[in-house]
Parts: C-alpha cells; sequence; structure tokens
C-alpha cells in the first residue's frame, strides 16, 4: 500500500496544522522493486549520486537488490558486530563518505542504528536520505532526530526525516524475529506514553491531538489482532507491525517532538542504555522499552489502586532530586548535563491541588493501560523480552530505575508526577 501523506497533514482540530517532512511511503510486497519508479518522478529526479549506508546483514537481506537497481550506487557496508548509533559508528560513516565526491542522497538500508547513523549524516551534509528498513524492530524511521549514544549521554540530536520510505513487507517478514519482538516493545510502549501525555495535558494544559491518540490506540489495536500472524510469519501481520511502527514516526513530526511515543518506559531504556549503574547490556531498543513499559504499567496501576482508596497525602511541591543525580551521575560533565536538563523543574507546573481534584481521570487514564500480566503475555508470545531479568538485571533495578529515569529527559510523565504523593516509595518497590 502507498500511505497517503496527505491524510496526515494540514489543520487539525487540536488547532496545529500538522506537517511532514516525508514526501512518500510505501509498503508492501516486492516494494524494493519500485525505487526506480519513484526515482524516475519529482522530487526525486534531481539526485544523481547515491550512497547506501547498510551493513553486512542489511546488504545481504535488501541492499544487493538496492544495489543492482540503483546503477553507480557507492556502498557503504559496516561491520555489525558492536556498530551503535554513537560517535564511533559516525565517525565510521564519515570516513567512507569522505572518499566518495558530489554524493547528493543518502540510502539508509537497515534498521535503528543504520537509520540513526544515515539521518544525522544527511543533516550534517545537508543532503536527503531515503529510508529502506529491513526489520520492523523500531519507530524511528521517520524521525526527526538522532537517538544517539554521544560520548555516554543518550540525546536525541537534530537530524532528518527521509524523504521517502520503501518498505518492503517480504524483507520484513523475513527478518530475525528478535528484531520483530523489538518493534512489538517499541510499539506497545505508546501505552504509557499517550497515558503519560493525557494526565500532563489534564493537570497543567500541555498540548495535545486528540486525532493523533486515536490514530496511536488504533495502531494498538490492530497490533493486538496481529500477534499470533507474527509467530506464524504471516505477511499481513508484518505489514500491521510496520505501518504501526511508521504511523508512530509520522505522529511524531504532526507534534514536531517525540511526546506520542514516548514516555516513562523509554526514559527507563534511555537511562539503562546509559550504563551508569549497569554494565553495558546487548538488548535492542524495543525490548529495553517492552521491560520499561511492563514496569511502568506495575507502578502505575499500584498507584491507581492507592487514588481509588482515597486515603493518601500530597505534597505542596517536589524539588529536583539532586544528591540523587549526583550520586548516579558520576561522571561529572554527565551529572551537569542531566541537572541541566531539569532546569528548571517541570513539577512545578503541576499545582497539588488539581492533582488532587483530577484523581478520578488520572485513574480513569491509568485504567487504559493493559495490566503488566496482560502486556508481557503479549510479548512472550512473539518470544520478546519482559522482565529486568530478561536483561540481565536484578529486581532491584526496578526501585533505582523509577527512582532516576524522570530526569533523564525534560519532559513531565506520570513515573515523576508520583514522587507528590505519600505512597510514592511504596509503589515503586
Amino acid at each position: 500500500m502507498r500511505i497517503d501523506i496527505k491524510e496526515f497533514t494540514g489543520k487539525c482540530t487540536c488547532g496545529k496544522e500538522h506537517r511532514l517532512k516525508v514526501k512518500d511511503m510505501i509498503l508492501e510486497q516486492g516494494a524494493l522493486q519500485r525505487i526506480p519508479e519513484f526515482l524516475q518522478k519529482d522530487p526525486y529526479t534531481q539526485y544523481r549520486n547515491f550512497a547506501m549506508v547498510c551493513d553486512d546483514h542489511t546488504y545481504e537481506a535488501a541492499g544487493k537488490e538496492v544495489e543492482r537497481l540503483i546503477r553507480g550506487i557507492k556502498v557503504i557496508k559496516l561491520n555489525p558486530e558492536n556498530l551503535h548509533a554513537n560517535e564511533i559508528g559516525v565517525q565510521k560513516v564519515r570516513k567512507a563518505l569522505e572518499q566518495m565526491e558530489g554524493i547528493d542522497c543518502l540510502i539508509a538500508v537497515g534498521s535503528g542504528t543504520i537509520h540513526d547513523l544515515t539521518r544525522y549524516h544527511a543533516y550534517e551534509d545537508q543532503i536527503p536520505f531515503i529510508s529502506v528498513p529491513t526489520a520492523a524492530s523500531v519507530d524511528g524511521y521517520v524521525s526527526t532526530v538522532a537517538a544517539m549514544s554521544w560520548y555516554g549521554f543518550k540525546k536525541s540530536m537534530i537530524a532528518v526525516s527521509p524523504i521517502l520510505v520503501v518498505a518492503d513487507s517480504r524483507v520484513i517478514a523475513h527478518a530475525p524475529m528478535r528484531l520483530t519482538a523489538s518493534g512489538v516493545g517499541d510499539l506497545l510502549g505508546k501505552y504509557t506514553a499517550l497515558a503519560d501525555w493525557k494526565i500532563t495535558h489534564l493537570l497543567n494544559g500541555e498540548s495535545i491531538c486528540s486525532r493523533i491518540c486515536s490514530m496511536e490506540y488504533e495502531a494498538l489495536d490492530n497490533l493486538k489482532k496481529s500477534l499470533e500472524g507474527l509467530i506464524r510469519g504471516e505477511i499481513a501481520a508484518y505489514e500491521e507491525l510496520m505501518y504501526g511502527l511508521l504511523l508512530s514516526g509520522l505522529a511524531m513530526q504532526m507534534t514536531g517532538n517525540s511526546r506520542p511515543a514516548s514516555g516513562s518506559e523509554h526514559h527507563m531504556a534511555h537511562f539503562w542504555e546509559m550504563a551508569v549503574i549497569n554494565e553495558e547490556i546487548s538488548a535492542y531498543h524495543g525490548e529495553k522499552v517492552g521491560v520499561g513499559l511492563v514496569l511502568a504499567s506495575d507502578i502505575y496501576h499500584k498507584a491507581a489502586d492507592y487514588l481509588r482508596q482515597g486515603k493518601f497525602e500530597i505534597k505542596e511541591s517536589v524539588d529536583v532530586e539532586t544528591d540523587l543525580i549526583e550520586r548516579i551521575f558520576t561522571n561529572k560533565e554527565l551529572c551537569e548535563n542531566i541537572k541541566k536538563t531539569n532546569d528548571p523543574n517541570l513539577l512545578d507546573t503541576i499545582d497539588p491541588a488539581v492533582l488532587k481534584q483530577k484523581t478520578k481521570e488520572i485513574t480513569a487514564i491509568i485504567e487504559e493501560i493493559p495490566k503488566p500480566e496482560e502486556i508481557e503475555e503479549m510479548l512472550r508470545k512473539v518470544n520478546g523480552t519482559a522482565g529486568l531479568q530478561d536483561l540481565g538485571f536484578d529486581l532491584s533495578m526496578r526501585e533505582k530505575t523509577a527512582k532516576i529515569a524522570p530526569y533523564i529527559r525534560d519532559r513531565i510523565t506520570f513515573l515523576r508526577i508520583l514522587k507528590f504523593y505519600d505512597f510514592y516509595d511504596k509503589v515503586i518497590r
């Protein structure tokens, strides 16, 4: 199917005019074969000198065919072992590009890491890039930022969206199941991301778009129906998952930030990726998000139990826990970056009286999130990771993560708001 970009643009009932950077998206069997067709049409006819970024695995999956279809394309084939979206990966691509002249369009053939490295260089060199996903593993294919680990600090760096996405569902369905399970985890994470967004809007009026929320909830409903099909290798199920992931990326473009797709579950994943109290782990991003989702769901539903009982106290204010930040982030530069991220204190925008008044509405929003047991069942169904121990952590990581993860980004989540309540320590343990 060719995804109609116009369907997601224009004036919206939320009061904003949604705009997208991506020009065309196609998701179907045999989509790779249509690349020459697109390149013969505007605005793609202006590009003449292409360079493809891939790794040894993704070259075999799709890059070899892209090389056959685009005459004269230069190939940057990276070693997938210990390849990450970090300063080292950036330098590897930069070194290869410096050997090439006149490149006016990049093509990313791979999944998250390859795309982030490509979009970073596309932005730096002020040239466009084309996306060729090889797995339904992440929702960042059409992101306008590159999720990088930059000298130990997890950063969303300004980058560019692809102008064209060519997602061949036959290629995607043949990806390793672990990558697919990662995509399931990343997409399911929207349950808590949307809840965080809605609760914050309820409490301080942060801008929200009900149309985007509806889009994402529909994608989640369709994903739940497709889980069995993923195990059976059904093309339609893989297209449903990939469509949901692409939709999540479009939602971020429509909003202008990652709010519709990233909440407390992502902040936990980012914290683990920073490896400040844990060793580096080999889990994919979506695997970490899935585990974060299970934890967040459990904490949120336990909090909802207290909210329903109505027997709790709320603090008048909550300061940024500078002592905690300094204790966890022992690297001075990293510590200062985290402190800057939390200045001003976002919880100063939350009125404790409003927080108390909105108890029933907050509880209702939490009830829209599947219970942790249900989420774990969905993840296990596709052989995905669902618990701290799957990542190599012991159960003590739960409380440590819950306390510090809300400070990783300058964004309010219910995990941060929970610090107002007197039952906070009970639900995070």
